[in-house]
């Protein structure tokens, strides 16, 4: 089984590139089944029920998040009832929306998606370890296939939580910093690792934003408005291939494809 997982989606430059690409690049790397983040879809802040259905439309099968999710409020009921997008699991009880979906391929293999979110140098949120694991555990009752998206800032948080779950997951896939890592490994016990599949937008940028106005902030220390940078526009991200009888990864890859439009 081939999963890719594309990194963060960011801005409408994100948006075109996934609109336009991402069709053929399932075909050509004969995908069986496609992830993406998307909470920073809506110019790079959130994401909003209009731009989660264009994107639906594209070939991605589940959407994961994070601390984003939040920041477009009308996304708020539309997490209740699209079971598509997920936010992290390990926030409190009561929160709309769920971290978990269980899917399947196009050749009908079912697919586990699980979203957690990080603590170190985010909010301190319910723990992603033991929550994880107790997940993991009961969605192994459906599939023996569980790729995990770990929202989180510290390296060594993420290296943690996939060594945690090793061999309890296929995958342990980080995002959150927008910075592809050169990482990528199967752990020991059979458990696919990388610690940030980066970002699909423009990459003459910082994170995602214009340099301009990023730059602003770190020297002015004044609040601006941010937006998405335009140039250098390519998809990043991870393809994993998965024993679909065993749920143990046999291969991790790095992609990052650089596309004009």
């Amino acid at each position: 089984m081939r999963i890719f997982f594309i990194g963060d989606i960011f801005g409408r430059p994100g948006r075109r590139l996934i609109e336009a690409k991402l069709p053929d690049l399932l075909r050509e790397y004969e995908i069986d089944f496609c992830i993406a983040n998307i909470e920073n879809a809506a110019a790079g802040f959130g994401i909003t029920p209009k731009i989660a259905d264009e994107l639906l439309q594209t070939g991605i099968d589940v959407f994961t998040s994070g601390n984003h999710i939040w920041d477009k409020r009308p996304i708020i009921p539309y997490l209740a009832g699209q079971p598509r997008l997920l936010r992290p699991h390990n926030y409190p009880r009561g929160v709309p929306g769920t971290g978990i979906y269980i899917g399947q391929t196009r050749k009908g293999e079912r697919v586990g998606v699980l979203n957690l979110q990080g603590r170190i140098f985010m909010s301190p949120i319910d723990c992603p370890f033991t929550i994880g694991l107790a997940v993991a555990e009961e969605m192994k009752k459906e599939t023996p296939v569980i790729v995990v998206d770990f929202h989180a800032e510290a390296t060594s948080e993420k290296q943690g939580l996939g060594w945690y779950m090793d061999g309890r997951v296929s995958a342990v896939v980080g995002t959150h910093t927008h910075v592809l890592t050169a990482d990528e490994r199967l752990l020991p016990r059979g458990t696919a690792y990388i610690t940030d599949i980066g970002m699909t937008g423009a990459h003459d940028s910082i994170i995602g934003s214009e340099p301009r106005l990023a730059l602003e902030r770190f020297l002015l220390q004044t609040p601006n408005r941010l937006e998405p940078g335009s140039d250098n526009l390519r998809i990043t991200g991870a393809l994993v291939d998965i024993d679909a009888s065993t749920g143990h990864a046999r291969s991790i890859e790095r992609v990052n494809r650089p596309f004009k439009l």
